[in-house]
């Protein structure tokens, strides 16, 4: 089972998102026949194998093992994965572009750039398990809070002109390119501040 599974085809996007097969992809974290899992979501046994199959067929589910109980045979199931991601790529012809939200200050840039950024991730990581080769990668989280929006700006100020001479620094014209890209945004929390216009004065 891997960690996260990427899904690239519209197909097997479209397959994941019912939400009966979503729940079982959820169960089938650990292994189940289909007699088990019916039960654990209340359904008859023969819609369950038909949703399991549709999922097996579009690689969502694996077989575990095969058991002789009376005179059948049944299959032990569980998910390909312990997580999934949609890449854009799924919907390539709609996909966002940054290079169409020119505005680099926008909510909608930073979205696109987020986009592009699991498409090309799903590509490598897709491309790395096929080839049964790792993957470098480098990722940094973090949170800062602003004491007033004149801050902010200067943070923003500050951050793009110590990484534009990072990368000064470090790049070359020769060897294997990589993207950097560094996003500030809101958090999301339940304590967070409303938008302004929702603010009291």
């Amino acid at each position: 089972m891997q960690d996260v599974a990427v899904i690239e085809d519209a197909a097997v996007a479209e397959v994941s998102l019912d939400p009966i097969r979503a729940r079982m992809l959820a169960e089938l974290a650990e292994p189940h026949t289909a007699t088990s899992l019916a039960a654990r979501l209340g359904l008859p046994r023969q819609k369950v194998n038909y949703h399991v199959k549709t999922l097996e067929q579009h690689g969502l589910v694996e077989l575990v093992e095969e058991r002789r109980k009376g005179n059948m045979t049944e299959r032990v199931m569980r998910a390909s994965a312990a997580a999934y991601v949609i890449s854009p790529a799924a919907l390539a012809a709609v996909a966002p572009d940054p290079a169409r939200s020119p505005d680099r200050l926008s909510a909608r840039w930073l979205l696109a750039l987020a986009s592009r950024l699991v498409r090309e991730t799903g590509v490598l990581i897709n491309g790395a398990a096929r080839a049964r080769k790792p993957l470098a990668t480098f990722g940094l989280d973090a949170e800062v809070r602003f004491a007033k929006p004149a801050d902010r700006a200067a943070f923003v100020d500050e951050l793009t002109h110590a990484l534009a001479g990072i990368i000064s620094k470090y790049h070359t014209e020769t060897g294997r390119p990589h993207r950097v890209i560094v996003a500030v945004h809101p958090s999301i929390t339940e304590d967070a501040d409303p938008p302004a216009k929702e603010q009291r004065s």
